[in-house]
């Protein structure tokens, strides 16, 4: 239920690019712009971090390695660890725990702070990335969602391949909350991986706590503390292919508002969130935006490789779509990043010799 991003983007997509060139998994980028980002263009610079798909770039190591996961709490007092612009992200995941991908944030400064993320019509809808990546483990967010026909809230975790698993609230559902799990990004053929939970007490006016478990054999989603779903491994291989589609690759964590209830959104998506938005709600009036709000985030994480030089997630030099195999490196996460490359868990070793990225070149289309 993301895809309404991806025509958000475009703008900025084409204004950074290095070369109007699309990529998907049959079409890799050219050397010139080797990093295909999560919108399924090439480029350099920062398309080479959140988002980029190695197996739609020039070559599985075109992109930068992934930020390894820390165990965290991440509270909102104020809004010093969170970058207001993704285009800006150097690598760093220690100087920013988060990135403003798109939108807008406030904090309320009321309750030890809380992250307010703002819905107006001008801004399309707001959406933070977490820098760091999740290989397994659990994660909590303490959220108040919206309230709204056609205002979506949810809380993900996306891989740079598209395994997703999602807590969605759409519309003014107070009262429940939808899971959701993707492998690859594949839309299972008649078959509907959601599930809804009922029975919350309103959750624009109550903070709960929602929380995503996963762990390589199972999946399981919480309510405040209590399991409401548990997906395992093994009933998620497909017939056809013989595969589990299971999300299986590093992920990062996302924090979204976004509005589904809009004339471009597919008619399903229009209904699934409620309807279309009213921009003259008396609360959309009042604030001239319509938020969620996000009191901490908690990760724990369940890294299957552990050790004090690993900085980093790769995709094995090996690794495909139906096997993709992932080491724990001591491989520099920044653009600039340089030097020998040594592959601490895995297949196997690797050296590789890593090309600076200092310049976004800016073409005119």
């Amino acid at each position: 239920m993301h895809s309404f991003l991806v025509a958000a983007f475009l703008a900025t997509i084409f204004a950074a690019s290095t070369e109007a060139t699309s990529c998907n998994a049959t079409s890799h980028c050219p050397v010139s712009a080797p990093c295909c980002s999560e919108f399924g263009f090439c480029g350099t610079g920062d398309f080479c971090l959140g988002g980029c798909n190695p197996f739609a770039s020039h070559a599985v190591d075109s992109c930068r390695p992934d930020p390894i996961c820390t165990d965290k709490t991440h509270t909102f007092a104020d809004n010093s660890r969170i970058l207001s612009n993704a285009t800006f992200f150097d690598g760093n995941a220690s100087a920013y725990d988060w990135v403003v991908d798109k939108g807008n944030i406030m904090n309320t400064n009321s309750s030890g702070g809380e992250l307010a993320l703002l819905l107006t019509q001008a801004n399309g809808g707001t959406r933070l990335s977490s820098t760091r990546y999740l290989h397994y483990g659990t994660v909590t967010a303490k959220i108040k969602t919206g309230r709204w026909a056609g205002v979506v809230t949810a809380f993900i975790t996306m891989s740079d391949i598209k395994d997703e698993i999602d807590w969605e609230f759409p519309g003014a559902a107070t009262t429940e909350g939808q899971t959701n799990y993707f492998w690859q990004g594949v839309i299972p053929a008649g078959k509907n991986n959601g599930a809804t939970s009922t029975g919350l007490t309103d959750t624009f006016a109550n903070y709960h706590s929602y929380t995503i478990d996963w762990q390589p054999d199972a999946l399981t989603f919480s309510i405040d503390g209590s399991a409401v779903r548990t997906v395992k491994k093994t009933d998620t291989v497909n017939a056809t292919d013989g595969l589990a589609h299971y999300p299986s690759t590093p992920a990062r964590i996302q924090l979204s508002l976004w509005p589904a209830g809009i004339s471009s959104s597919p008619p399903g998506t229009v209904e699934w969130a409620g309807g279309m938005i009213n921009w003259d709600d008396p609360d959309y009036k009042s604030a001239s935006h319509f938020y969620a709000l996000v009191k901490e985030v908690d990760v724990k994480c369940a890294n299957l490789q552990t050790g004090p030089n690993l900085t980093s997630y790769v995709y094995d030099a090996n690794a495909t779509s139906k096997s993709p195999v992932v080491d724990y490196t001591n491989r520099s996460t920044l653009l600039n990043g340089a030097g020998p490359v040594v592959a601490l868990g895995g297949a196997q070793n690797m050296i590789v010799l890593v090309t600076s990225l200092f310049v976004l070149f800016f073409h005119v289309l």
